[in-house]
């Protein structure tokens, strides 16, 4: 099957912005004695939802919802300050994102809250070129559930109506982590993933690899999963 839209995951692919994650969580723990190592950030919660990172981390100290709510919130402020008047996308990520908004309609699928993402699109000048963003909000599972791109599917078949609904395999998600690639294949897509945060074994699943974004070459990209699909 031919590509037909394409699901841009955020943090760690468009935008360098997982380090700046891991600060936000670091300092909101700190206050409850609990020291984040950024080599177990890295390792083991990259690519989870605040919510998953925060339960994670609280396992063994009794954490409830209504507390990890807090945190989230808490959370939310510091990164949001950080973010706020800072360019955070990768060299070549917004001219890539444009020469693809060029042939395909563009959602986003990400774990991070509706509100940072659309600050951070909107500061790049490009939210105007996705038709969606599906957040963190959107979804009761986070990655590497698939809710999050089984909820872009839907939501495309509905924005682009009355179009033939796209179905999972003509569908590129571009990720950075084992868990968005898993949610991604979970979600019966095809996917490409970028060595941006993550290692080559990590992300073995995908269909593709490449080291960075800004050198995708959207034809080869396109060929390649052309002459996979008729091997």
């Amino acid at each position: 099957m031919s590509i037909r839209a394409i699901a841009f995951d955020l943090d760690g692919t468009l935008s360098d912005t997982e380090p700046l994650h891991f600060v936000a969580f670091a300092e909101v723990m700190r206050p409850f004695g609990i020291e984040i190592p950024r080599e177990e950030y890295f390792s083991r919660l990259i690519g989870l939802n605040d919510h998953d990172c925060f339960a994670t981390l609280l396992h063994e100290h009794d954490a409830d919802e209504a507390r990890i709510a807090d945190l989230i919130e808490r959370k939310a402020i510091i990164y949001g300050a950080i973010i706020a008047n800072r360019d955070v996308l990768y060299p070549g990520a917004g001219a890539f994102v444009r020469q693809c908004a060029e042939r395909f309609p563009l959602i986003l699928v990400t774990g991070t809250l509706h509100a940072e993402a659309e600050t951070i699109l909107q500061r790049a000048n490009l939210r105007s070129l996705f038709v969606d963003i599906i957040a963190a909000e959107d979804t009761a599972r986070g990655k590497p559930e698939p809710d999050g791109f089984l909820t872009a599917l839907g939501r495309l078949g509905f924005i682009l109506r009355p179009r033939p609904s796209i179905v999972a395999a003509e569908c590129l998600a571009i990720e950075d982590t084992a868990a968005g690639v898993e949610a991604a294949r979970r979600a019966g897509m095809r996917v490409l993933a970028l060595r941006q945060t993550a290692s080559e074994g990590d992300l073995r699943d995908a269909d593709l690899i490449r080291a960075t974004i800004g050198e995708i070459d959207l034809d080869d990209i396109l060929r390649r999963l052309a002459n996979a699909g008729h091997s």
